[in-house]
């Protein structure tokens, strides 16, 4: 696996371990020990994966997630010591794509990087295949390839894991799905989160959604069902 991780610590022997563990697997690394740093770096050399730290000088993980949302959708593991639900909520708000906390197991996190490169190149080709490809549900229409959905005409602003849900739940109109499916495909197979997690993001979506709501209907026991009316 010819890969290149960005990691983004400012403790000298945690990236060093962390180096360790990737070499280890067969990827090469660069390392930052601050925020504005990192966003330098990831100009000049977009790494295929960056593990940040959310305490740092100067820029902090949370900024750091937002100035490469702006340049890349290159998955970013956030690694910290906030534990709190919102502060991960909030780091997947801004795009982030899995949350370790410290104290953590290298290998773990080791494995949890490959698991991750390896869904990246899987998105890559699904949205290579998908190009230009719209879903539509009644008066919903998302564009695949741009990430942008359009509802009675009017743009949803949406985070990324707003949008991947939503886009889960247009192709899947009408079919009853479990939080235990909707955390495995839309956060994936290794998330350490719960079915909290899900509800949470139901609930900003029916925000978002207006008026059409009732589209995402609770099912008590067997989870969620998306149902577009014209």
């Amino acid at each position: 696996m010819n890969k290149t991780v960005l990691i983004v610590e400012d403790e000298r022997k945690l990236r060093e371990l962390i180096a360790d563990y990737l070499e280890a697997e067969g990827l090469s690394w660069r390392e930052a020990a601050n925020g504005d740093d990192a966003v330098s770096l990831f100009r000049d050399i977009r790494p295929d994966l960056v593990i940040l730290d959310i305490l740092m000088p100067g820029l902090d993980g949370y900024d750091v997630c937002e100035e490469i949302r702006k340049l890349s959708d290159v998955p970013i593991l956030f690694l910290t010591a906030k534990s709190e639900e919102e502060d991960k909520l909030l780091g997947y708000d801004l795009g982030a794509d899995d949350y370790m906390t410290k104290p953590f197991s290298p290998k773990v996190l080791a494995a949890k990087v490959k698991a991750l490169l390896r869904r990246s190149e899987t998105s890559r080709a699904e949205r290579a295949v998908a190009e230009g490809k719209l879903v539509n549900a009644g008066p919903l229409s998302i564009d695949v390839s741009g990430r942008e959905a359009v509802l009675d005409g009017e743009p949803l602003a949406l985070s990324p894991k707003e949008f991947d849900l939503l886009l889960y739940f247009a192709n899947h109109n009408g079919i009853v799905l479990s939080r235990d499916r909707l955390l495995e495909r839309v956060w994936g197979y290794d998330y350490e989160g719960d079915a909290r997690t899900v509800d949470t993001y139901v609930r900003r979506l029916r925000l978002k959604l207006n008026d059409r709501a009732d589209w995402i209907a609770t099912l008590r026991g067997n989870g969620y069902r998306f149902k577009a009316a014209p």
